[in-house]
């Protein structure tokens, strides 16, 4: 099983009749990426950006993996505005997974960010 990377690999098994199980944990990281140097001077080496992620937590019989899901990036300069349309994007993107994932009869409780 240790080939089971995507969310997609575990409702194949639920949909085989295995009993899947799953906890989500939602967080927020900060990263930096690094930009090349472009034409104009506003350019800096650097950009401060932010991710949603879900960590997927799923359990089969005994064993157990996490898969962790992009679900939005965004900068951390952007307006209160901005931040709020990437948020309803990323919860958008969560209730099509949490829609798959229900489908297979896989339980768990729903969070958004």
């Amino acid at each position: 099983m240790a080939e089971f990377l995507r969310i997609e690999d575990f409702i194949a098994l639920a949909k085989e009749g295995k009993d899947v199980t799953l906890d989500i944990d939602l967080r927020r990281q900060l990263v930096s990426q690094k930009v090349h140097p472009g034409d104009t001077e506003e350019m800096k080496g650097e950009i401060d950006m932010y991710l949603l992620i879900a960590d997927y937590h799923f359990t089969v019989g005994n064993w157990k993996k996490t898969v962790s899901k992009i679900y939005v990036s965004g900068t951390v300069e952007e307006s209160l505005n901005d931040a709020k349309i990437n948020k309803s994007i990323a919860n958008e993107r969560l209730k099509m997974d949490y829609k798959r994932l229900s489908d297979a009869r896989i339980s768990f409780e729903e969070k958004y960010f």
